[in-house]
This record gives structure tokens, sequence and C-alpha cells, in this order.
């Protein structure tokens, strides 16, 4: 009895299990008749199972496609309801709600600083909770001080951080014209189309030794194990997509109810909630001593959200306004992007040398959670107006920090700069000049 059920489809069933309650209630449209506790219970524990039910198809693609390209498969999935929450104030504003580009913008930018302050923080110090634990992770290392110690991140991500690095740089300059127009979208869609074309002609690297769920679709037949692949990614975003937004909706009443300010819920409590897919599904790989396969999923998340999300803002925007149009925000949202451009500037200088360590970690984490903690506590004390101020000088203050600590580590790593400059130009010509001789046969 014990051994049947620890067979790999036992997990799979439970996964599905965990999304079935959600499945009867959208289909029955009995969501309105839910509490909002019951909402986010039942919507939240979907989530969950979508989650795993994402990652293994991600695992179990790694056997067909290039590892980078199911990644990023699993990541634009993972953060599909980000995009959603986006595209509906970008279609909102254009339909001449004047608060909705802003709060278009605050969701992006909460979302992206959450994806480093929380996600790239966090999973590095669970990766190496798990690595004293017990857990085999030869990502891991120790050294003589505990804030030494450190995850080693896997060199073939040098290209997502090179365009990440990019995206990056330009977005720091979208604020000076007023607002997101055609320039921004054709620059940072391009950068995530050039992306994607170079790591689909990839090759299909020696695979890892998966256990579970994986390991027993990757042991099918072509026949079996791409269609299974392409039902699990199907039926996650399917409940991803519906399953979401009622989280977070819930969690922004459930907020409202103990007094948060509405503002800092969609710019902070909704994103969070939007992007727990993409947390659940890199602590599942951290548990299964993957930490770098876990990064690599955050780092391309990232670069999906600092490139298409913020480009295809415009478009949704131009199409609701029934003409072409700039996205235009007011100046606190341009010190939202400037900071959150600053941030992924110093996080990605941090990445230069292919780790992360404990004390760097934290410092992600601590800034991240003091800027968030010291402007709730400006918006719960001041008037609206000056309030408002305050929170810019914050904002810019905190961009200050950020670039000067990322110009003193780039002056430092400059070696390290010019190797993953070298390692991408590297893959970019065998993506070009090499594709298609290393796709493994089944």
């Amino acid at each position: 009895m014990s051994s049947r059920l620890r067979h790999p489809l036992a997990a799979l069933f439970g996964g599905v299990l965990l999304t079935l309650p959600w499945v009867y209630i959208w289909a029955t449209g009995a969501v309105d008749g839910l509490s909002t506790l019951g909402r986010v219970g039942v919507s939240g524990v979907a989530v969950l199972g979508a989650s795993f039910l994402l990652a293994w198809g991600a695992e179990t693609a790694e056997k067909d496609v290039p590892r980078a390209f199911a990644i990023a498969v699993l990541a634009v999935l993972a953060v599909a309801p980000e995009y959603a929450v986006d595209a509906l104030y970008a279609w909102q504003a254009g339909q001449g709600d004047p608060a909705a580009g802003n709060l278009a913008v605050a969701n992006m930018t909460g979302a992206n600083r959450i994806l480093i302050g929380i996600g790239w923080s966090g999973i590095a110090l669970f990766s190496i909770y798990k690595a004293y634990g017990g857990n085999d992770d030869s990502s891991v290392q120790t050294t003589d001080s505990r804030l030494g110690d450190y995850v080693s991140l896997d060199r073939d991500i040098a290209l997502e951080i090179l365009f990440l690095f990019a995206a990056t740089v330009f977005a720091f300059f979208v604020p000076l014209g007023g607002g997101i127009g055609a320039v921004d979208t054709i620059v940072l869609v391009g950068l995530y189309l050039a992306y994607i074309l170079v790591i689909v002609r990839g090759d299909v690297e020696e695979i890892e030794d998966q256990v579970g769920v994986p390991a027993y679709l990757q042991r099918r037949p072509k026949l079996v194990r791409i269609p299974s692949v392409l039902v699990l990614f199907g039926y996650s975003a399917f409940l991803i997509f519906t399953a979401v937004e009622p989280f977070a909706h819930g969690l922004e009443s459930l907020g409202l109810q103990y007094g948060i300010p509405e503002f800092f819920m969609i710019q902070w409590i909704a994103p969070l909630a939007s992007e727990s897919p993409e947390l659940i599904v890199t602590a599942y790989l951290v548990n299964k001593a993957r930490s770098t396969a876990a990064f690599n999923a955050l780092i391309s998340s990232k670069l999906n959200q600092w490139t298409l999300l913020i480009g295809t803002l415009v478009v949704v925007y131009s199409i609701s306004l029934g003409q072409y149009g700039v996205l235009e925000f007011d100046t606190k949202q341009a010190a939202e992007i400037w900071l959150t451009a600053a941030q992924s500037f110093f996080a990605l200088a941090i990445l230069l040398n292919f780790r992360i360590s404990v004390r760097e970690a934290l410092v992600l984490l601590v800034l991240f959670v003091s800027q968030v903690g010291i402007e709730f506590a400006i918006i719960r004390t001041y008037p609206e107006a000056l309030a408002e101020q305050y929170s810019i000088y914050l904002l810019l203050a905190y961009t200050v920090v950020y670039v000067a600590a990322t110009l003193l580590l780039l002056a430092q790593r400059r070696d390290e700069l010019r190797e993953l400059v070298t390692i991408s130009r590297s893959t970019m010509r065998e993506a070009w000049h090499g594709a298609g001789s290393g796709h493994s046969a089944d």
C-alpha cells in the first residue's frame, strides 16, 4: 500500500485535487457566494496546486527543449496574472480613468521590486537554510562566516543577466519621456524577443536526474510526454488566470478591513498575490536541491516583467483609446520607476560574480522592507498631499543609495562584468551558428 502511495501519479493526483474545489466554484459561478475569507482560501489552494503542476511541466519539458526556454515559459505563465492586472489598469486609462495609468505603473513597479526584494533574497536565504538542514544542494557553498555563505549560480544565466542589464539601463530613461510610449515598446519588447530567439535556438542540454512526477513523465514516449507537458502548462495557466485575481482581490478586501490604504494595497498586496505562483514554484525547486533552476526562473521572470510587461502597457492603452497614445503617469510614479530600475541595477551587480551570499541577500531584503515600511508609516502619519511629497523624497533617496552601491560594486567587479559579456557573446554565437546539433534522442 505504501509503495503505491509513493507512486508519482499519486503526487500528480494530489496536485490536481487541490485545484478541483476552485474549478467547481468557478464553473458554477458560485464565487460571489463565498465569504471573503472563503474566496481567499479556495483560490489560494488552487494557486498552490497550479504552481506544482506548472513546475512539473517545466521540469519535464527540459528533456525536449532547451532548459532556458522551458524556464522562460514557466516564468511567463507564473507571472501571467500580473500582466492581466496591469493590462486592466492600462485599459481603464484608455477609457478615460485619470488614475488608472498611475495604478498600472504602481502595480508594475511593486511586482518588480517584490520579485527581487523578496524573491531573489528569500530564495537565496531559503536555499542556504535548506543546505544547513542537510539538503544535498551542490550550489550552496559555505565559508568561514555564516554571512559569507553563498549560492553559486550557473554561468549559463549570463545571457539573462546581460539582457536584463540592458533593459534596466534603458528603464532609467523611460520617465524622461513623460510616459510609456512607442519607443519604450520597441526597445523593451525587442530585447525580450531577441532573448527568446537566442535561447530557442540553443541545444537541449543533458538533463539533470529528476525524481517524482518529472522523472516519471520523462520516461514516457514522446507521444505521451509532450501532450502531458502541454496539458500541465495549459491547465495550470487556466487556474492561474482564473484563481489569482479573486485571491488578490480577496487579500485586498481583508487588508482594507484592517485600515491599509487602497493605493498601498494595489502596489504591494495585489502584486504579492499575483507573484505567489512564481514564489511557490521556486521554493519547490529549492526544496528539490535545484537552487540554480530556481534562480534561473526568478531572473527569467524579472526579465519578462521588466521588458514585456512595461512594453505592452502602451499597446493595451492605445487599443482601448482607439488610437496611439502615450500612457502617462505622475511624478511619484516616475520616482517609482527610477527606484525599481535602481534596485534591479544593484541586484544585477551582485550577481556579476555568479553568486549571492547571505550578506548580499540580507542587504536586498532589508533595503526593500525598510523602504516599504517607511513609506507605509508616512502614508499613515501625514495628510495625503504631504505624504505623497515625502514619499517621492524617500523613493529618490533610496534610488541614490542603490545606484551608489551599484557603481561601487561595478568598480570592484570589472573583470566579472567582462567575463559575463564574453560568456553571453559566446552563447549568442553558438545559438546562431551551431543550433540544432545537440537535441537528445527520445
